[in-house]
């Protein structure tokens, strides 16, 4: 992203936070934090943390399956934190920036390491679409954004199952003035793609993704005990699921606004009968602080670090270490 669409993604997000807060009342909202327990909310960061472990542990073996295993731990999760500085795009598509700092700092082909993140974020979606089918069983609210990320999906693994419809679309593509071009990469990540999301590449994974994203719903379930508006813990994991996938589908920059929303009413709908309105948005924008905004603080802090310690660019070395 450039500087006008980080300045513009970010004009966006403060116009939506302005909007929700206004629109709950921000005298209520006050009112409601005065009797928060703010251990709960060092409690969602810790779960968060957690959250992020995990999907570093998909991180590295992603890399292990490409065969790029030259690259030191502490590096390689200093390359995987810095990618969250990038969450505020639409599915959080902008952390394929980590492909290209893990070239700057080892001359690994963006090409080759790219198809990471569709992976990673494919098996993200089967994880909440699991959580979230679940939960249909016991809540009508989130079936539809349940139903259309599952087609999504599905789509995804029929590309990437049958090699021969994805041989179909690249020589299509193949045939315009630009797509000649782009067919030689466009191959080489398909086949990357193949290797990373293929039917034995799932399994880890997806597990890893469900307990990683169960660590945030917890989160949900913590800080609303911590606002003396308890909900049961089904709620609480069908809730954050089904509002992380609707943030998916709209694609908007982190989810922005179509996950607030969607939060928020499902936690009226489905939260105890007399939970205020204003105790359902404090829970939204307390655990959206303890996920994604935490997310992207340790992103900015990760990519100081390694433009001071890794980044080929910066230090002036010109010459790659291929991993």
């Amino acid at each position: 992203m450039n500087a006008r669409r980080i300045l513009a993604v970010t004009m966006l997000v403060v116009f939506v936070y302005a909007a929700f807060v206004l629109l709950n009342d921000v005298g209520k909202l006050r009112a409601a934090l005065s009797h928060f327990s703010w251990w709960t909310f060092a409690a969602a960061l810790t779960l968060a943390a957690g959250n992020y472990g995990l999907r570093f542990l998909k991180w590295q073996y992603y890399l292990l399956r490409l065969r790029v295993e030259n690259v030191p731990w502490v590096e390689s999760l200093v390359v995987f934190l810095a990618g969250f500085a990038m969450s505020i795009t639409p599915a959080k598509a902008g952390e394929v920036f980590k492909s290209a700092l893990l070239a700057s700092a080892r001359g690994v082909s963006i090409v080759r390491t790219a198809p990471v993140v569709v992976a990673d974020r494919l098996t993200d979606l089967i994880a909440l679409i699991m959580i979230a089918v679940a939960g249909s069983f016991w809540f009508e609210g989130g079936r539809w954004p349940a139903v259309m990320a599952s087609v999504m999906v599905g789509v995804l693994l029929v590309f990437i199952f049958v090699p021969s419809l994805g041989e179909a679309v690249i020589t299509v593509a193949e045939r315009l003035p630009l797509g000649k071009k782009l067919a030689p990469r466009a191959r080489e990540a398909y086949a990357a793609l193949r290797l990373l999301a293929g039917p034995s590449a799932l399994v880890i994974p997806t597990i890893l993704s469900l307990v990683a994203w169960g660590f945030e719903c917890v989160g949900l379930w913590i800080i609303l005990r911590g606002l003396e508006h308890p909900v049961s813990i089904a709620v609480s994991f069908f809730t954050y699921a089904v509002a992380t996938i609707a943030g998916a589908v709209m694609m908007l920059p982190g989810g922005v606004g179509g996950t607030e929303a969607t939060m928020e009413t499902l936690l009226l709908q489905l939260g105890e009968p007399t939970m205020p309105r204003e105790a359902a948005a404090c829970a939204v924008l307390l655990v959206r602080f303890a996920t994604l905004w935490f997310a992207v603080g340790v992103g900015a802090i990760a990519l100081a670090v390694f433009r001071r310690n890794y980044d080929r660019n910066v230090l002036g070395d010109g010459s790659a270490k291929p991993a």
